[in-house]
């Protein structure tokens, strides 16, 4: 009988779910008690032991004087929490090492430069591998909400939508910044002529809203905050309109900020 071939992988196609991985770790909390259990079993050299935050030179320390434990429960559970330690470094070294490259490649190295350091032996397999970390950086930054398959094209389609995503959020700045030079005026004009329009308590409570936060409007949220006051006003206005038959302006100052306030907001 033919035995049935496994189908691939698409490259870029996302994770079912996030890989497991040790993740958030007080590894410094775990080394003391590991150093708790030597001191418990009377280690004669325990003084040599690094310190709690040279995780790796105290890994290498509990390996070489694993024999000091003689009790099997301690030899166990030390032995778990030295597995359980040196995973999350791994974790973190590949975290680390993408960052590096980063940096590296900020600072104009070649791809056949980092090869060496990769320990590989072409600048595309440096590239390759560069991409394979770059997906656990690019995990670790989502919060697992975005695993990203270890793949070059899998982590070049997720930098590809983050660009984009910050591109939208750029032009979305950029408009918000266009739109907020344009209401400025229009809500300076407004309380320079409140008296001429309609006296509503709506159209009253939504001027003291611009008038509140006009002179200091600084901030995405105040600008955000101005450009919503103005049309509130425009909206009260056109329903107290409504409302008495009467027109929302009395005077021509007031006639001409109303009219303006509504071109801005008619679209």
């Amino acid at each position: 009988m033919a035995r049935r071939t496994r189908k691939s992988t698409e490259p870029t196609k996302p994770l079912v779910k996030a890989p497991v991985r040790i993740g958030s770790l007080d590894a410094a909390a775990l080394v003391g008690e590991l150093r708790k259990l030597h001191e418990d079993a009377e280690d004669g050299e325990i003084e040599r032991m690094p310190d709690d935050g040279e995780l790796f030179r105290a890994l290498l320390y509990l390996e070489s004087h694993k024999g000091a434990l003689k009790d099997p429960e301690a030899q166990r559970v030390a032995a778990i929490e030295r597995v359980r330690l040196w995973e999350y470094l791994r974790e973190q070294a590949d975290l680390h090492q993408a960052r590096a490259i980063d940096d590296a490649r900020t600072a104009n190295a070649e791809w056949a430069d980092l090869a060496p350091a990769l320990a590989v032996s072409a600048p595309s397999a440096a590239y390759n591998k560069a991409k394979r970390l770059r997906a656990a950086l690019l995990t670790a930054t989502s919060h697992g909400e975005r695993p990203v398959r270890r793949t070059p094209e899998a982590v070049i389609q997720v930098e590809q939508q983050i660009a984009a995503q910050a591109a939208a959020e750029r032009r979305a700045q950029e408009e918000a910044h266009r739109r907020h030079e344009l209401v400025l005026p229009v809500a300076q004009n407004l309380l320079e002529h409140r008296d001429g329009l309609a006296d509503d308590e709506e159209v009253t409570y939504w001027l003291d809203e611009i008038a509140e936060v006009l002179p200091h409007c600084e901030t995405p949220t105040q600008k955000v905050s101005l450009s919503t006051y103005v049309e509130a006003v425009v909206r009260e206005l056109r329903r107290a309109e409504r409302c008495t038959g009467r027109p929302g302006a009395k005077t021509e100052g007031a006639l001409l900020a109303y009219a303006a306030a509504t071109s801005l907001f008619s679209c």
